[in-house]
């Protein structure tokens, strides 16, 4: 007889629907058809002791299992328990009313016990899209389906109990979370402040900036001059997510399977701060099985690189792209994947391999050559992507020692989030800018309009910093930013000013 299930795929972080059919007629072995991965192949193995350790009959026939559509490779085990059930409808040991209002997903234990898989929010997102009225996965996994408003959760935890609830033996009431109520609890859940920093008033200034406008910064100063304190600040003064940038991370984290257990949904921007010995492919993501890397788990948070120079030159190069096109697309020879890659990058690094070039105290044990060897690790066309330049100078002793606090996090955050509803306004009929770094050459020449005086203020900016046409587009998005914090319509010449100051570190200047 034969029975179809239907279970999900997912590329990228999308997902498709997979219809399983099971057909189980005369004759003998075990065939399963439709591009399995080995991990597929397997699930017979599995689901046989399964079926056997919950008290029903494994038929001794020929059993039929296709996955179709047949050209899309199938991987991973999310597919164990709906081949179990269309097993065991195909051989008439369980209902098949509700197969066709159900998709089924999980991996199957020995025992029956049904385990945890991936990719399971962009998988109910889907079928609500396609129409299921529900979704029966693990009991782990319940907590993340179940902020997906309009689709049935039945969380089981064991083979047997899904059985029972096809059956109509047993009623499972569909799992429920408050996203709102989530949002509320958990938008402001940081460890960190600002407050904790002393002195370094003009950093922070260059960070409220960044934030305002969601621009690149790089960071250049000694160490111990607070450079990856301020960094992993940042997020603090971001603004908060949205629901719509909450479920889109989620859905990446979902699918790299680095979902927290105790959590349903991401409501804090992500920060991610990887190693310098990082692979070009775990940044960008890829792999045999292509899975997101840094740089989308990163999407809509922080990137932050610490000791930039030290990162082989072939991974920050590999940034170039997707730091314009906020998007990062791996090819292989049979698909291709599209992942989200929009992310601030804040770099840190220090001005020579000793650390104390220009420093007001130190002097510096490395030549003139090695210096610009060191600085020059970092290219100008990676340069020139990233809009704020800031040099980090040790904080005075007489500042480290002072009990008076400084501005606290929430304080910025409020004229962030300011700036924020300003550029919301500007870019509401441009659904894919919402932030002034993320403007194009055309949105510059409507929105970052300056005078002659301005112009000429900029001309000899440029002349004497050797900067490129791309720099130019820069600091013009910077001078927005600063404009806009100020509550200006205009972009007036302190705006230029200050924004010009922030490409001082450009390679042929510090050179």
């Amino acid at each position: 007889m034969l029975t179809k299930t239907y279970c999900s795929a997912v590329f990228g972080i999308e997902a498709s629907n997979i219809t399983v059919e099971a057909n189980v007629t005369n004759g003998l072995k075990y065939f399963i058809v439709g591009l399995p991965d080995n991990a597929v192949k397997e699930s017979l193995q599995r689901i046989e002791s399964a079926i056997l350790s919950i008290g029903y009959r494994m038929p001794r026939q020929k059993i039929v299992i296709n996955l179709a559509p047949a050209d899309i490779r199938k991987e991973g085990s999310s597919y164990d328990l709906s081949i179990a059930i269309g097993i065991l409808a195909s051989s008439d040991q369980i209902r098949t009313s509700k197969l066709a209002s159900y998709l089924i997903l999980g991996e199957l234990s020995l025992d029956g016990k049904i385990l945890p898989v991936k990719g399971v929010l962009p998988i109910v997102l889907q079928a609500k899209k396609d129409g299921f009225k529900g979704i029966i996965l693990p009991k782990l996994n319940a907590e993340e389906a179940a902020i997906v408003e309009g689709i049935d959760v039945i969380a089981v935890s064991d083979l047997k109990q899904t059985c029972e609830f096809l059956n109509d033996f047993i009623q499972i009431s569909p799992s429920v979370v408050d996203i709102h109520e989530i949002f509320e609890q958990q938008v402001n859940s940081y460890d960190l402040d600002f407050s904790d920093v002393k002195g370094q008033e003009n950093i922070k200034r260059a960070l409220e900036i960044a934030a305002a406008g969601g621009h690149n910064v790089i960071l250049i100063g000694p160490p111990g001059s607070g450079k990856t304190m301020l960094a992993k600040r940042i997020p603090t003064i971001l603004p908060p997510l949205t629901i719509d940038e909450s479920l889109e991370t989620t859905k990446i984290h979902s699918v790299s399977g680095l979902l927290p257990s105790s959590s349903s949904l991401l409501t804090v921007r992500p920060f991610r701060a990887p190693h310098h010995t990082i692979s070009d492919v775990a940044l960008v993501g890829g792999g045999a099985s292509p899975q997101p890397g840094e740089i989308s788990l990163a999407h809509n948070g922080v990137l932050f690189l610490d000791e930039l120079p030290e990162f082989k030159r072939t991974v920050l190069e590999v940034m170039r792209q997707p730091l314009e096109a906020r998007s990062i697309t791996i090819s292989r020879a049979r698909f291709t994947v599209d992942y989200p890659a929009s992310f601030m990058l804040i770099a840190a690094m220090n001005p020579c391999p000793c650390g104390y070039y220009n420093h007001p105290n130190r002097n510096c044990s490395c030549g003139f050559a090695t210096v610009q060897k060191y600085i020059s690790k970092i290219s100008g066309p990676l340069l020139d992507r990233i809009d704020i330049h800031i040099e980090v100078t040790p904080v005075e002793f007489n500042e480290l020692s002072t009990v008076r606090t400084s501005e606290k996090s929430v304080d910025i955050r409020a004229r962030v989030i300011q700036a924020r509803q300003i550029q919301e306004e500007r870019f509401k009929n441009q659904p894919l800018i919402h932030s002034n770094a993320q403007m194009k050459v055309k949105n510059i020449r409507d929105y970052c309009v300056i005078d002659e005086t301005g112009k000429g203020l900029l001309q000899r900016a440029m002349e004497k910093l050797n900067l490129s046409a791309r720099a130019y587009d820069r600091i013009l998005k910077v001078a927005r930013t600063i404009a806009d914090l100020d509550n200006s319509l205009e972009i007036k010449n302190e705006h230029l000013a200050e924004a010009i100051q922030f490409r001082s570190l450009d390679r042929e200047s510090w050179r």
